[in-house]
């Protein structure tokens, strides 16, 4: 309250605070999102995040795939295999069906189904680079690295990095080629070599 000269007085209106009342004096409770609004939103949200992801991968899966050009697409299964140190569990024929692309600058990248050592379903999704041996046409040394998947109890532990599944692996491999076949002797880590052979198109 303030007071001025002869007993004017003027008196400060209080603003008011909180919610609005309502009729009888019961304030009325700010809007507050539900619990089923908030999730609805949030599923939106990641739905949107996770199209924008596939479209991403989409777009760089067909921009590698449209990189290769005829004559650098390759189909190859395995057709030896040997371990150097055998156990009575391991299995020598991987059934492997393999496809690669070939990239500029000879890069490449594939992936392989086969049965891993011990028969095991298994997968192999790599990138890598070729190069030929002291100018050939026809001799090269390839070297691939990537993912490995497929090795399961009671195995899983056969592969280092394991532990989820999933482990890294490097595929040090010396071809020959001639016209559109080729041939590949491939160093499996120090437990195994594989030859395959397969063809251009």
């Amino acid at each position: 309250m303030f007071q001025f000269g002869h007993a004017e007085r003027f008196s400060a209106t209080p603003r008011s605070s909180g919610s609005p009342r309502l009729a009888g004096g019961q304030r009325k409770s700010a809007s507050v999102p539900s619990g089923h609004a908030i999730r609805s939103a949030f599923a939106l949200a990641l739905l949107l995040a996770v199209s924008q992801a596939r479209a991403d991968f989409s777009d760089s899966f067909l921009s590698l795939f449209q990189e290769s050009s005829a004559g650098q697409r390759h189909l190859y299964i395995s057709l030896y295999t040997t371990h150097y140190d055998p156990e009575p569990d391991h299995v020598n024929d991987q059934n492997m069906l393999g496809f690669e692309f070939g990239m500029k600058g000879d890069r490449l990248w594939g992936f392989a189904l086969f049965d891993n050592s011990f028969g095991q379903d298994s997968q192999y999704l790599y990138m890598g680079k070729k190069w030929d041996i002291r100018g050939s046409e026809r001799w090269y040394f390839k070297l691939t690295g990537g993912v490995l998947h497929g090795y399961k109890e009671p195995y899983d532990d056969k592969i280092p990095f394991n532990g989820l599944g999933v482990a890294p692996a490097v595929v040090p491999a010396v071809g020959y080629r001639y016209k559109n076949l080729f041939a590949e002797f491939a160093q499996l880590g120090f437990a195994a070599g594989m030859i395959n052979v397969g063809m251009r198109f």
